[in-house]
């Protein structure tokens, strides 16, 4: 199968839309952090923003710096890594695999990466909030190469080869989870939460974990983006220019599953995203990876920073598991994007 050359929209309507979607991220995070129990308003929030950030005195109370300081201003920022980490993975996945069905959660990279960390919590009980992320690459690791092995074998790259072959590999990875949870049954409610997907944080502790690999991983895919571009046309043309696609595809591979094991480690099972945000930025700025990628993150970040303000508020006081929210959007996108990818099904 021959694949097009990536199409690349014009300049001034790139640069239109990664404006559009970066205010779209500042209104985002100004909502996460002013909606809630405690009445703070966007003013407020500036005032204090500004005031952390140059110094300057405080015009609110001890309580109102705490909620916005230590509760919503960590799980806002928690929630754009995450969700720009996800979204730039399926992004890659995409690529790499030729493949428009490729996502971390459909790939069975997430429910490896949950049964790494679930591994590291139930018999590592010592290791830590470090260790979950390279527990969690791990088990990411493995899914990601057992998928692409089995759908390989089922029928090359094939869209309904490598997501049966995910499907069939997350299953068996969540029942060996399930497994190692019944042997530990007080780590039951920990990695419960995990499989439902939250974004609850406990301060900053987890957005420390994770922003190292947001920032190795989110640079790397950024600067391969060209060469994404490259192998999307084929292999052997990337062969041509002098380009080796094996180790293309594999460096790729390995900073998109690092990028899902983070996000995992700290947020648990978050389905969809991969899906819906890079076909999303396609439909607006083309297929060309130069803008593909850089824009995934900051409309991932965005996506997954709404859906869990209304996780936590729909519901009040209640609060919905954000992976809820992202199925809910996620599953009617993803079928529509199944019907408009036949023509890669052979």
């Amino acid at each position: 199968m021959s694949e097009a050359t990536p199409r690349l929209a014009p300049v001034r309507m790139r640069r239109g839309w990664l404006s559009a979607m970066l205010a779209i991220l500042v209104v985002a995070m100004v909502s996460g952090i002013t909606v809630g129990p405690a009445d703070i308003g966007p003013g407020e929030v500036f005032q204090e923003l500004f005031a952390g950030v140059f110094g300057r005195p405080s015009e609110l109370s001890a309580i109102q710096q705490a909620i916005i300081w230590e509760i919503r201003l960590p799980r806002v920022v928690l929630g754009g890594l995450v969700g720009g980490l996800l979204s730039v993975a399926g992004a890659a996945y995409q690529g790499v695999f030729r493949n428009p069905l490729a996502d971390p959660y459909l790939l069975g990279v997430a429910a490896g990466g949950g049964l790494g960390a679930t591994v590291a919590i139930a018999l590592l009980p010592g290791a830590g909030n470090t260790w979950l992320p390279i527990a969690a690459f791990g088990g990411a690791l493995g899914a990601v190469l057992l998928t692409y092995a089995v759908g390989r074998s089922l029928g090359g790259r094939s869209a309904v080869s490598l997501i049966l072959a995910g499907v069939a590999v997350a299953t068996f990875f969540t029942a060996v989870q399930t497994y190692i949870l019944q042997r530990n049954a007080e780590t039951i409610r920990q990695v419960y939460s995990w499989i439902l997907g939250l974004l609850a944080t406990t301060g900053w502790q987890e957005v420390v974990v994770v922003m190292p690999y947001a920032v190795i991983c989110g640079t790397g895919l950024i600067l391969l983006r060209r060469l994404m571009d490259v192998m999307a046309v084929g292999d052997e043309e990337a062969t041509s220019l002098g380009i080796s696609a094996v180790q293309v595809r594999a460096t790729v591979v390995v900073l998109a599953t690092l990028a899902t094991a983070a996000a995992v480690a700290v947020s648990g099972l978050i389905g969809f995203v991969g899906i819906v945000i890079p076909h999303t930025v396609r439909l607006l700025v083309g297929t060309s990876y130069r803008s593909l990628i850089p824009l995934s993150v900051v409309a991932g970040a965005a996506f997954l920073i709404l859906a869990d303000l209304v996780a936590r508020t729909i519901a009040s006081p209640a609060e919905l598991p954000i992976g809820v929210i992202t199925a809910f959007v996620g599953a009617p996108f993803f079928l529509l994007v199944l019907r408009t990818s036949r023509r890669f099904m052979s």
